[in-house]
């Protein structure tokens, strides 16, 4: 009867929707799959939508044998990550999806889509990116780091990101460090740490904690707006 009652409460408020931008070369279903291990406590807070890129995998995807194919990807980058090929194009079909299947309060994302995700706020700021969609609320940011490339870096990092972000960073993820870098950028981020590598991780009882306070917030946030 508790849980039920609970969630009676939880459902009343509109729940965050919330876009989630995949890795590179994986799928929107594949992302889903991952974050659907996630407790019901946490999903049941959200309202979230896996498209998949825009672009079919170029290259060997690193989950070939774990998950099933097609693979995407959002842009394509040179190895230094320097360079970006395709990027207005990925604004571009990000904000249709944004469009037709909006409207959005946040983004999530894992590697590839949330360095993108990370960057959107600010690229939006700018009017640069999504100028036809609402204000980006809240960023919850798997794995992520900054790009590199002054021609997006200048306006995504310009000012503090200022939605309120929920990051989790990983103790063996090659990214880390980069990921501690975007904190520096945020406003107002908070930080969920895991024991894994780069990957999207089963919640613990703290971080279960920690992200169930961030949705609560966000949802009185959301509710606030509304009544003004």
């Amino acid at each position: 009867m508790g849980i039920e009652g609970e969630e009676t409460a939880v459902e009343q408020q509109r729940r965050p929707r919330i876009l989630c931008l995949h890795g590179f070369r994986t799928s929107g279903e594949i992302l889903k799959k991952q974050v659907l291990k996630w407790p019901d406590s946490v999903l049941r807070r959200v309202d979230l939508v896996f498209p998949d890129g825009p672009f079919p995998a170029e290259g060997k995807s690193d989950v070939e044998g774990i998950f099933d194919p097609p693979y995407f990807e959002w842009f394509q980058f040179n190895k230094e990550f320097t360079e970006y090929t395709n990027f207005d194009e990925c604004l571009s079909y990000i904000e249709d999806v944004m469009i037709k299947q909006g409207p959005f309060d946040g983004l999530l994302g894992f590697s590839q889509g949330a360095i993108l995700s990370a960057a959107l706020p600010g690229l939006q700021a700018k009017g640069v990116a999504l100028t036809k969609v609402p204000k980006i609320k809240l960023l919850i940011i798997i794995g992520g780091a900054k790009f590199k490339s002054p021609s997006v870096a200048d306006n995504a990092y310009a000012s503090p990101i200022q939605c309120p972000s929920l990051h989790f960073l990983g103790e063996t993820d090659f990214l880390k460090p980069y990921g501690l870098e975007l904190l520096e950028s945020c406003a107002d981020p908070i930080v969920v740490h895991h024991p894994k590598g780069h990957t999207i991780p089963r919640l613990d009882e703290k971080g279960l904690e920690t992200a169930e306070r961030f949705l609560d917030r966000i949802r009185d946030v959301l509710a606030e707006d509304e009544e003004h």
